[in-house]
């Protein structure tokens, strides 16, 4: 059996995470059967294989640490070279498509060595930031950017620090962004909001509950907003490590009537949130060296009609048009977000203006079945794919 190309992702769906839903999309529009897809095999419970056109194997790929100073790190990165290595020669693969530097990038590095199986390397804005803040994890790390074929970064953002930062050849950067099913995600009908926020001014961040993320920026920002949207809810879809922290704020500042938390949603209601809501805001800033190194989720919101508000840090500036199609604002504190959506998104025909250019937007330059065609012209312009 012969394939294209292997694709390594310790994350891919069912799974959530905006990083698989990037490559599931992308590569279910590649040739049928010139990929084999090794994944991570953390499936939940209740969770079941979705249909996709390239084979896709399920293998252990989790790591507690990323480096290589731990026995028990060092015994995970052998296991996984010593199999996605035999599924690339049983699969006779000409190149690996890493999914991140850390751990997928150290593996196909690996197998480079040994097999002399080229690969290209996906990279996201917090991959390399959060890498440039331990030596260990800077020494493994250069390398893997150093020895891939190709590098895919997410953002304009992250290219950036790709050459700046690291030193790479700008020559060896690919820029291509992630992108939204514009099919799916659509507008929906004035009549379809849901009962249960009709007549309140809905907020909605929908995310991993992390400190970048800015949630925190949004809830300071209620009681200065109230004055102007009496009304208001801000709905936060999503979980992490975060959230007893908000809850706790929330508290102190005593808008609980204000804040909705929904945990995870499943597809279907996170498209009735987009659709729901008024305003999409993500209060992205950057937490020492991690910052937004694009958010798929801006494109979602817009591609539902919706008017964005993003932090100014990271590469959430490749998402939308600024002035146009959003805003881009400093999220260190709330004092532009609260500007802006009292001066420029509190009139409800303004909305509605900026969210049919977001629509626009997102189907002219992020459509998946426009992507998944770029993809495959960049592949083909590696060596062995």
């Amino acid at each position: 059996m012969s394939c294209k190309a292997l694709v390594l992702s310790e994350v891919f769906p069912p799974q959530t995470g905006g990083s698989g839903k990037w490559l599931f999309e992308i590569y279910r529009r590649q040739a049928k059967g010139q990929y084999v897809i090794v994944a991570g095999e953390s499936l939940r419970e209740g969770d079941s294989e979705l249909s996709y056109p390239q084979p896709v194997l399920r293998r252990n790929l989790s790591m507690r640490f990323r480096g290589i100073r731990s026995f028990s790190s060092l015994c995970s990165y052998a296991r996984q070279i010593r199999d996605v290595g035999k599924i690339a020669r049983q699969y006779n693969v000409g190149i690996l498509h890493a999914a991140r530097p850390l751990s997928e990038g150290v593996v196909a590095w690996a197998i480079r060595k040994r097999y002399r199986i080229p690969y290209l390397c996906y990279v996201h804005g917090e991959d390399v930031a959060v890498a440039t803040t331990s030596r260990e994890l800077k020494f493994i790390t250069q390398p893997v950017l150093g020895g891939a074929e190709m590098l895919i970064a997410n953002s304009h953002f992250t290219a950036g620090m790709l050459q700046n930062e690291w030193g790479i050849d700008p020559s060896r950067i690919q820029v291509m962004h992630p992108g939204v099913d514009t099919t799916y995600f659509r507008p929906a009908d004035d009549s379809s909001k849901q009962s249960r926020w009709k007549d309140r001014f809905v907020i909605l961040t929908v995310g991993r509950l992390q400190q970048r993320k800015g949630h925190d920026t949004v809830i300071r920002a209620i009681p200065r907003l109230l004055p102007r949207f009496p009304q208001l809810l801000y709905l936060i879809a999503g979980e992490g490590e975060e959230r007893s922290r908000l809850e706790a704020i929330v508290r102190e500042l005593g808008v609980s009537s204000h804040v909705e938390f929904l945990g995870e949603v499943d597809d279907v209601e996170l498209l009735a949130c987009f659709q729901g809501c008024d305003v999409f805001v993500l209060a992205n800033r950057e937490i020492g060296r991690d910052a937004e190194g694009f958010g798929i989720v801006l494109l979602e919101a817009q591609a539902c009609g919706k008017p964005v508000v993003a932090g100014s840090s990271g590469g959430t500036r490749d998402t939308l048009v600024p002035g146009k199609t959003g805003y881009l604002v400093d999220c260190k504190t709330p004092d532009e977000l609260v500007q802006v959506l009292k001066q420029k998104l509190a009139d409800e025909d303004t909305r509605k203006l900026i969210g049919e250019r977001g629509r626009q937007h997102a189907v002219d330059g992020f459509d998946w079945a426009t992507l998944g065609g770029q993809a495959s012209k960049l592949f083909s312009s590696v060596g062995n794919v």
